[in-house]
């Protein structure tokens, strides 16, 4: 028999860690099969919003009529992040300092929208595609994770 003294604490997730497996749930949510990504905004350990790709409120999607390419990139889709930024929007959310977790590093394009709604650190499970974020984060003070360097 062990006493409380005894007992090893339970192993569990760190937070960076539970926020990038929601973010990996959420991406079972993505519509287009080229790239399921998911994100999570958070601030003080408390969701504020979600968002993965898809398309644009009220159309077909990906998986309904196809891809829509232009330049080798599917334009139907909403990325992830900027559906997460419009999510808080739409429900009065603000973000402003917050954390996003996504499970592929952002786009030029969403990192734009990211630094502008004043995101301060940014989670990401891939390297996906854009170089410039790295030095435009530094530039910004925004930080920049890869978790998939991470140990758990």
């Amino acid at each position: 028999m062990t006493t409380d003294t005894e007992k090893k604490p339970r192993e569990r997730a760190s937070w960076d860690q539970y926020f990038m497996n929601i973010a990996r749930e959420v991406a079972t949510r993505s519509t287009c099969d080229r790239k399921h990504v998911g994100s999570v905004i958070v601030r003080d350990r408390s969701i504020l919003a979600t968002g993965y790709n898809g398309s644009i409120r009220g159309l077909p999607h990906c998986d309904e009529e196809g891809h829509l390419m232009e330049e080798g990139h599917c334009v139907r889709t909403v990325h992830a992040e900027a559906n997460a930024i419009v999510a808080a929007a739409r429900h009065g959310m603000r973000i402003d300092g917050a954390d996003i977790y996504v499970t592929a590093s952002p786009c030029w394009g969403c990192f734009r929208l990211i630094a502008n709604a004043g995101l301060m650190r940014i989670v990401f499970g891939e390297f996906y595609r854009d170089q410039k974020i790295f030095e435009f984060s530094q530039k910004l003070g925004i930080e920049l994770v890869d978790f998939s360097k991470a140990t758990t």
